[in-house]
């Protein structure tokens, strides 16, 4: 709802129009909606899609996603190879033997043991409730997505100084935040630009209207249902009825807090696979 989530500089969540030229979250211009569409596939295409190992951080996911598939499938051939060669084959990787003896997986689908729950998420998420804004509007949230390598890639998407991230709104950083502090950001997303993230969540046929426990959720303030009228950012925490939610998120008021919200300001839900 209006005024719970802080506007730090005029303009920088309005909807971009093909007329006008507006600022998004990461401090950067954006050239008018012709230009949107180029946004979104760069953004698709510069994270890992889902089904790909769980990255341990941000950085290393974007290492990853930088290479090449045929590159990536050729290592995992060597090590498969190398395996079968060696005498400790079946072996984990405490040196136990796995389970009826087969190889460690090296890549494919996170093992159902290896993904963390949605509660295990939304707890991470709630821990940080209280978290305010310092004097100058920043956050560990936004100083650590700075630090991160996908900030030079949404930098380059959207344009802008890396050093506009500081004081910028850190909703989709928070978010971002908790992905990767449990090893999860190829299902969560990293992404400082809420709309671009919902849209990743879309392309990546994970996009639904039915609030669930940890998953992401995406709010319009004028009642819009399109990604482009996407303002804000959450993690549902539980569905309190047909009509409300309940969610963390950052940047409201200033800070990490737990609020309820009305269906009529949803635009809709990123799901990541966590582990059942």
């Amino acid at each position: 709802m209006p005024g719970t989530h802080r506007k730090k500089t005029p303009g920088r969540h309005r909807k971009p129009s093909a007329r006008t030229i507006t600022w998004r979250t990461t401090g950067g211009v954006v050239v008018g909606a012709a230009v949107l569409g180029t946004a979104a596939a760069t953004a698709q295409a510069s994270v890992l899609p889902f089904g790909s190992p769980s990255a341990t951080n941000a950085s290393s996911e974007l290492a990853t996603a930088g290479k090449g598939a045929r590159g990536t499938a050729s290592k995992d051939r060597k090590k498969d190879e190398l395996k079968r060669k060696s005498p400790n084959a079946a072996k984990g990787k405490d040196g136990g033997a796995e389970r009826g003896g087969a190889p460690a997986k090296t890549s494919g689908t996170p093992s159902e043991k290896s993904r963390p729950t949605a509660a295990e998420a939304i707890k991470l998420a709630r821990s940080q409730v209280g978290i305010e804004e310092d004097g100058g509007g920043e956050t560990k949230f936004q100083k650590w997505y700075m630090s991160t390598s996908r900030a030079k890639e949404t930098l380059a998407r959207d344009g802008g100084s890396l050093g506009g991230y500081s004081d910028a709104n850190w909703c989709d950083m928070f978010i971002s935040w908790v992905g990767e502090q449990i090893g999860f950001t190829d299902q969560i997303g990293s992404d400082a630009w809420t709309v671009a993230h919902a849209r990743w969540f879309q392309a990546n046929g994970r996009w639904g209207t039915e609030p669930r426990p940890g998953a992401i959720v995406f709010y319009a303030w004028d009642g819009g249902k399109a990604s482009g009228d996407i303002r804000h950012v959450g993690m549902v925490i539980k569905k309190v009825d047909d009509d409300t939610i309940e969610a963390v998120e950052g940047n409201t008021s200033n800070a990490v807090q737990v609020k309820e919200r009305s269906a009529d300001d949803i635009v809709g839900y990123g799901y990541p696979d966590y582990k059942s």
